[in-house]
């Protein structure tokens, strides 16, 4: 072997060594209401997301990720802090005061050297300012990811959060079916009516969810440029599910379960496919191990090890939710507990009597119905109150309608939660269970909801906005919407205000 042949793999070797003792960077890109299975590489064939794709690819893909919370404040606060919602005081309701008592992954790797930022839409909605601290706990404000490079101290790891606002409502109508998607490949979740109108509202759904693909795809093609991308974890994912009735503000799959991808080619074999459950409260630690620091007081555990290939105990994931809007009076909380195996999912509503979609008129935030936000698919399901089709779902009952305080779904059997089982004596030994696993899992995580399952600990936190909204006609919101495809195609399509349940 010749001696420059040796020499260039003796220097090949040292630069590998250099990149493998080299603190990593943390590109977190989050979207906003975004629910698994809703990109291409999970199967879907509507939806365009390379982006997505492509790190799914050269990563890890997870079947079975979730959030710790189906809303957007404790959602992030818990990636934030590595700590479930309850164990977040303050943080496990929407609109919160910051819980400043508890470090986030992004305030330490700062400490240990790491240049920090975000853009958007960080930890929120709420008030960090009155918990003291200078800017959002995802980091300081930057205009863009280019500007954040350029006051980057040079040779320092950074850490930046991307936060998106797709694909949050307010979505401007026909902007999906005007970009070429058609009505026609919408596969409509089973707790919506299937019409016209409301395979509209999710192909607009899913313009934005492209939107923030290619928002994606530009940070990345950043990193390429700057030569950071292989010492760079990226991670894709989104805070909550869809902002559709029974989905985002619920423990069902489509308000819990999140698309997510890692990249980081030091850990990660590429094509990797993740089957066991993971929750969002083990991003901190994670993040936290990778920068050689040692995590504490946190719930979440590392996913390298599991990313390694270890086994680990994850055959089971716990999920939570509290107060999101304000739209019960009294500011009432409606409370769940739930756990989710690869075969069950099983809820526990300890304050039944509450109305777990809002009051049917408004209290102060949004509207009727509040914790389900405003849509042509919202407005369609309530114009069906009291107009059940025989074999057909009661779609207004399980958007908007009080639920019994024991919910058991089988998920193979029942992929969209539409049959509960728990009144059913086969499945007691199940539900017996699946309720002490919980409960459990409430003790040893100091959730004040096992001492006292009807606290009104979360109704009485602070609400941090001050605005009044009103009841909105939505009666005239269906007589004025119109799917309007593209010129020269199908023709303008109304919706009824009562559109038969069994069409």
């Amino acid at each position: 072997m010749s001696t420059v042949l040796v020499s260039l793999l003796v220097l090949l070797s040292f630069f590998q060594q250099s990149i493998e003792n080299k603190p990593p960077n943390i590109l977190f890109l989050i979207a906003d209401d975004w629910s698994f299975p809703h990109a291409g590489i999970y199967g879907d064939e509507l939806v365009r997301t390379p982006n997505f794709d492509r790190m799914a690819k050269e990563g890890a893909l997870f079947l079975n990720a979730y959030t710790a919370s189906p809303s957007c404040s404790p959602s992030r606060a818990s990636i934030l802090t590595g700590r479930y919602p309850h164990e977040n005081e303050s943080g496990g309701n929407l609109w919160p005061e910051w819980p400043a008592q508890y470090p986030t992954y992004v305030g330490l790797l700062e400490k240990a050297g790491y240049f920090t930022g975000s853009t958007r839409k960080g930890w929120g909605p709420g008030d960090f300012k009155v918990s003291g601290m200078a800017h959002n706990p995802a980091g300081k404000s930057y205009a863009d990811f280019e500007t954040f490079l350029k006051d980057r101290p040079v040779g320092s790891p950074f850490t930046f959060w991307f936060g998106s606002s797709d694909p949050h409502r307010e979505y401007v109508a026909n902007t999906g079916i005007q970009s070429g998607m058609r009505l026609e490949d919408v596969v409509v979740p089973g707790f919506f009516p299937d019409n016209d109108c409301v395979r509209n509202d999710i192909l607009d759904y899913y313009f934005e969810i492209e939107r923030f693909d290619r928002e994606c795809g530009q940070l990345i093609r950043k990193l390429e440029e700057i030569g950071e991308l292989d010492n760079t974890i990226i991670v894709i994912t989104s805070d909550n599910g869809m902002p559709f009735p029974r989905a985002k503000a619920n423990l069902y799959d489509f308000g819990t379960r999140m698309p997510l991808v890692i990249r980081w080619p030091q850990k990660i074999n590429p094509g990797t496919v993740v089957n066991d459950f993971v929750n969002f409260v083990d991003f901190a630690p994670s993040f936290l191990e990778a920068a050689g620091l040692t995590p504490e007081k946190m719930s979440g555990q590392s996913l390298w090890p599991l990313l390694n290939g270890e086994k680990q105990l994850r055959n089971q994931v716990f999920l939570e939710r509290e107060r999101h809007a304000n739209v019960r009076k009294g500011n009432q909380s409606y409370p769940m507990r739930g756990i989710r195996n690869h075969r069950f999912l099983y809820i526990w509503n300890p304050m039944p009597e509450r109305d777990p979609a809002g009051n049917p008129s408004v209290h102060q935030a949004v509207g009727q119905y509040g914790d389900v936000d405003h849509s042509i698919t919202k407005f369609l399901i309530m114009a069906m109150e009291g107009k059940v089709s025989s074999g057909m779902p009661d779609y207004f009952s399980l958007a908007f309608g009080q639920r019994p305080e024991e919910e058991l779904y089988d998920i193979e059997k029942d992929p969209y939660q539409l049959r509960n089982l728990a009144g059913d004596s086969s499945f007691a030994k199940t539900k017996k269970e699946m309720r002490q696993a919980l409960l459990e899992w409430m003790k040893t995580t100091g959730d004040p909801r096992f001492e006292n399952p009807r606290s009104t600990y979360w109704d009485e936190l602070r609400y941090t906005p001050d605005y009044q909204m009103q009841d909105i006609d939505w009666q005239k919101e269906i007589k004025d919407y119109r799917v309007k495809p593209a010129v020269g195609t199908v023709k303008e399509i109304l919706c009824l205000p009562e559109i038969p349940a069994d069409r």
